[in-house]
């Protein structure tokens, strides 16, 4: 095995250099343009869940397929999950990365097929350019078939993030009868349409860097899954394209951000978007983002729902797995150009 400083960027990172390593250096061409971003006060729709079951349901049924439509994004508040479970899962993921080297080492992998893995960048087997982030990825549904292989360091980790896991879970179980409303199909279609489903997690780590003009966290991607749920610490570094400018979405406290995947695009027939972003970095500060990934089990198969297919609305895509369509994304790595395409009908 390589030196820990040779697997991780955190010990690089901490080593004081001054000048990024050239495997991370972007070309010109694909590089963050920082000045070139706009910030918006209200860069995304921010929606108030607090009514969902009473008397303002409609109104943010509403408000949820317009986000969908327009922006592939939006931020919720009063979203049920208490602001100390947030605060726990958010700590407990700082204090995994400030662990000593060889602690954090018995959990990395550069193996894709582990369910539970700590690793850096996003396929270090493959890509050419890296990117400036360590990550800690988790399955975490069903919960008692993953919970045994998480860290048991820090001591509370497997207790405070199986909470959340629950919390976010059931979070998104409303959010996805909302979408299926929305769309104008039965309130358990979308559910029904993942099979056993799937749920996994990452703990995203992006140490402070001597050039982040030059560089990326993550670069431009969609997200092949169904439906993400974001927490960030309160660092800035999403951000998400919109009439082809990359919009800065700066952290609000004790919200989450909410982000269409893939195959919601394809289950809503083209008429949700999902949507290009990227994390940045910067010079000075650590920044930690915790995504939640809810995706359908390999063997479901998606497409288009009749519901939403008549003459003018012809089927966008052929029906596929999803087992097959993560299989493409990961071979192909995160590049701007959408995997959806391999997928439309003919």
């Amino acid at each position: 095995m390589s030196s820990p400083a040779n697997l991780l960027l955190a010990d690089l990172a901490s080593s004081g250099v001054k000048q990024i390593p050239t495997s991370y250096i972007r070309p010109i061409s694909d590089r963050p343009n920082l000045s070139d971003v706009q910030i918006s006060d209200v860069p995304i729709p921010l929606i108030d869940l607090h009514g969902l079951n009473g008397p303002n349901h409609s109104l943010i049924i509403k408000q949820i397929s317009q986000a969908c439509g327009n922006d592939g994004f939006f931020q919720v508040k009063n979203h049920g999950i208490p602001e100390e479970m947030i605060g726990n899962v958010m700590n407990i993921a700082r204090q995994f990365f400030n662990l000593p080297a060889s602690e954090r080492l018995k959990s990395y992998s550069d193996d894709p097929t582990k369910n539970t893995r700590l690793s850096t960048s996003f396929n270090v087997k493959t890509e050419q350019i890296s990117s400036w982030r360590d990550f800690l990825r988790l399955h975490c549904y069903p919960l008692e078939e993953y919970v045994h292989e998480w860290p048991c360091n820090p001591p509370s980790f497997r207790r405070d993030v199986a909470e959340y896991c629950t919390s976010i879970r059931g979070l998104v179980l409303k959010l996805l009868e909302a979408i299926s409303e929305s769309l104008g199909l039965e309130r358990d279609y979308i559910d029904e349409k993942l099979g056993k489903h799937g749920q996994h997690m990452a703990m995203n780590y992006y140490p402070p860097c001597p050039q982040p003009e030059l560089t990326y966290g993550l670069p431009g991607h969609t997200d092949p899954n169904l439906i993400t749920i974001l927490l960030q610490d309160d660092v800035p570094g999403l951000q998400v394209l919109r009439n082809g400018k990359w919009i800065a979405v700066n952290p609000i406290p004790n919200t989450f951000i909410i982000n269409i995947g893939d195959q919601m695009q394809v289950l809503s027939n083209d008429r949700y978007k999902s949507v290009l972003h990227r994390a940045v970095v910067n010079c000075n500060k650590e920044r930690i983002s915790i995504p939640t990934f809810y995706c359908p089990s390999k063997d479901a198969v998606i497409a288009p729902p009749k519901e939403l297919i008549d003459d003018d609305h012809p089927a966008v895509y052929r029906d596929f797995t999803y087992g097959e369509y993560y299989e493409r994304f990961w071979n192909r790595g995160l590049v701007k150009e959408c995997c959806l395409d391999l997928f439309k009908s003919l």
